[in-house]
């Protein structure tokens, strides 16, 4: 099966494609691009170079979250109009069940983290069993103490850190102590390869059926609660 993947969740853009899970061609970039410049090219180019037509690709993937929410957004659009223009079939992953796979080869606990900001990070665990990802925890935005407290209820033995959020993950480690092994530094991001090994055993849906997951509102929906809630306050002081 081949599979177009793509990845846009954070500040790397990547885009690979895999022939039943062997990874044929990827291009990965780190910059301050937006993903909307950097995507369809990339996927155009590495299709061109590799002598495959949109056409033959059997399964579009990308990562649907969480991460940053433009970037989300870009790469299931991506993925939901070439599904819809090719009637293809597509496929959401988490990103960092993505992430994961780069740790596949550790015989720790897989600990991907993403910078949520707001004093937190995006987080999930993961142990690898025959040659394979398996989750302990499920997609979460957590604080790093809690995320310390969580692993400490769990093991005492070095977890493999992975991800965007890793200088984060790794400052509060080290002062309470818990051991760690870090990504080397092509292994530390997000990649497309990673979302094709994660979306080799998910049931794939339609342009429909792909949706974004945020984990929490964004901004805008955040200072919109806060400003009906303060509303709310003001009308109803109002009616004393």
């Amino acid at each position: 099966m081949l599979i177009l993947s793509f990845e846009s969740s954070a500040k790397s853009a990547s885009v690979a494609l895999t022939d039943d899970g062997e990874l044929v061609g990827e291009y990965t970039l780190c910059t301050a691009l937006t993903h909307s410049r950097t995507l369809l090219p990339m996927a155009e180019n590495l299709l061109k170079n590799t002598e495959i037509s949109m056409n033959d690709i059997d399964l579009f993937a990308c990562a649907y979250g969480p991460g940053s929410f433009t970037g989300i957004r870009i790469g299931v659009a991506t993925v939901k109009g070439l599904a819809w223009a090719l009637n293809k079939p597509c496929v959401g992953v988490s990103t960092l069940e993505a992430m994961s796979w780069h740790g596949v080869s550790s015989q720790e606990i897989i600990c991907p983290v993403m910078d949520a900001r707001r004093s937190q990070v995006y987080n999930a665990l993961f142990q690898i069993k025959n040659g394979k990802p398996e989750r302990i925890r499920e997609d979460r935005a957590i604080s790093t103490d809690e995320l310390i407290s969580d692993i400490r209820s769990l093991t005492d033995n070095p977890v493999f850190l992975v991800g965007d959020g890793m200088k984060v993950a790794q400052n509060a480690f080290t002062k309470a102590g818990i051991p760690f092994t870090a990504a080397p530094g092509n292994l530390a991001y997000q990649t497309a390869w990673g979302v094709a090994m994660a979306a080799g055993d998910k049931v794939p849906g339609t342009a429909d059926d792909l949706l974004p997951v945020y984990l929490r509102l964004s901004q805008a929906e955040r200072e919109r609660n806060e400003r009906l809630a303060k509303e709310q306050a003001e009308a109803a002081e109002e009616t004393k």
